[in-house]
């Protein structure tokens, strides 16, 4: 099977069974570290949910990444720009960062957005920064994906579980999701690496938090921030934001949403 990264020939590493019923092959390239399932022809089943019942840290997760992001948009990008949450699920995250105070909208053809309704994108010009949280492990075709962002920003701050060295089986890492079988694809830092080289971009990686950028960032720095917004830059930054959740709601009425 040839990997959906690099094209090289990418060589069977196990079997296993998904959703229960479903027994399905990985592949894993050696020359960029990508893991694969086979052709996911599961996932209409799979996603007749689109956020699987098992995702119990959904919430946990948009209130901290929230922070971060807020505290690498405020020190790195223009904090008044245009941003953009792709893949955005629910709106949770676009509705929060609004809240903050940043120009955030929201973007994702297979999920209904619930709470930051009237900020879906509908313009792709001049967007500084892409976020993607949980979605990279859903690309069936990551490459083709992950050109699609870049056509709208060559910023990516994104979220994925690196794949552990050597390859775990399938009992010992619980990001495969086989209770939902929506993962299939699985990068590792060398992936990243290769996705970044590949378009001429930064990668830079700590605590799960990745950001692909053409900007030059001090990778110490980037660590620090990320650190720290658990410390209490992002109350810094709330400060000196102007939340949007007033204005937004008067803009709603106005027109009429």
């Amino acid at each position: 099977m040839k990997c959906k990264i690099c094209k090289n020939q990418s060589k069977k590493k196990f079997d296993t069974v998904i959703l229960k019923k479903h027994k399905i092959a990985y592949y894993f390239c050696t020359n960029c570290g990508f893991l694969q399932t086979s052709e996911p022809y599961w996932l209409k089943e799979a996603y007749a949910e689109t956020i699987n019942i098992s995702d119990t840290g959904l919430i946990s997760r948009n209130l901290r990444l929230c922070k971060i992001s807020s505290v690498l948009i405020y020190f790195l990008f223009n904090k008044e720009a245009k941003f953009v949450d792709f893949a955005g699920g629910y709106g949770i995250f676009t509705r929060l960062m609004r809240d903050v105070g940043f120009n955030f909208f929201w973007h994702d053809p297979y999920t209904v957005n619930l709470v930051s309704r009237g900020f879906e994108i509908t313009d792709n010009k001049n967007v500084v920064l892409l976020t993607s949280f949980e979605a990279f492990e859903h690309f069936v075709e990551p490459i083709a994906e992950i050109e699609n962002m870049l056509g709208m920003s060559e910023n990516i701050l994104f979220t994925t579980e690196l794949l552990p060295h050597p390859v775990p089986n399938p009992k010992q890492w619980w990001y495969y999701g086989l209770d939902h079988g929506q993962h299939v694809s699985f990068y590792s830092l060398q992936t990243l690496k290769y996705i970044a080289k590949k378009y001429d971009l930064e990668l830079h990686s700590s605590s799960g938090i990745h950001l692909l950028s053409s900007k030059k960032v001090n990778n110490l720095f980037y660590k620090s921030l990320i650190k720290g917004s658990s410390f209490g830059l992002f109350s810094y930054v709330k400060v000196n934001m102007k939340s949007k959740t007033v204005t937004d709601m008067y803009q709603l009425i106005k027109q009429g949403k």
